[in-house]
């Protein structure tokens, strides 16, 4: 679907640069940006290299795992329906606390994996179950305490201070997240969600 969106702005913008006369500034943009999509590429990997291996420092040094096991008490009220010891919660634990990190890499195998336990608890294959509702509005909003990516990208792009997100980031999806569990578990509420409520009126 991302596929067709990108195609039809291709093609809306050189349908317009047609009519407006403007096809040969088209042109110039494209061959100028692709030259800064090559130069903003190049400048990454070392700034990616750095925060990737601060990151991979933290996830060695029990740093991850060590937030994963203070998550817990916060994970058994968010998931009431998954048992404590089962590899559902641990898989999830760990997503959560990587994506804290900004171990992005690390953490989408977790979440995959989560998924995957999380399906093994669910009676009806066909129908997420209220624990994957929940992990993925988590999961989509994420707190993260080091954007190292955008980071990179500021660095990449020339900033004077790229570190200045951390601040906003960590507020913007303090609140993201806050507002994502606030959702599912209101929306889990509702008949129309409620599969277990649905189950018990028949």
């Amino acid at each position: 679907m991302i596929n067709l969106i990108w195609l039809g702005f291709i093609v809306i913008g050189i349908v317009v640069a047609l009519v407006t006369g403007n096809i040969q500034a088209v042109t110039d943009a494209a061959f100028e940006y692709a030259d800064v999509a090559v130069e903003l590429s190049i400048g990454l990997v070392g700034v990616m290299a750095l925060w990737l291996g601060l990151m991979k420092i933290a996830e060695e040094s029990g740093m991850v795992k060590a937030l994963g096991n203070a998550l817990r008490p916060v994970m058994k009220y968010l998931f009431p329906e998954v048992p404590q010891d089962h590899p559902a919660m641990g898989a999830m634990v760990m997503n959560i606390a990587a994506n804290i990190f900004g171990l992005g890499n690390a953490a989408t195998p977790l979440g995959i994996k989560a998924m995957k336990e999380l399906q093994e608890l669910n009676d009806e294959k066909d129908t997420a179950t209220n624990s994957m509702c929940t992990f993925l509005a988590i999961n989509t909003s994420s707190v993260t305490l080091i954007a190292s990516s955008v980071v990179a990208y500021r660095a990449a792009a020339g900033s004077a201070n790229p570190a200045e997100i951390i601040g906003p980031t960590i507020i913007a999806t303090v609140a993201s997240t806050i507002a994502a569990i606030v959702a599912v578990k209101l929306l889990q509420k509702l008949p129309a969600f409620n599969k277990n409520k649905e189950k018990s009126t028949l």
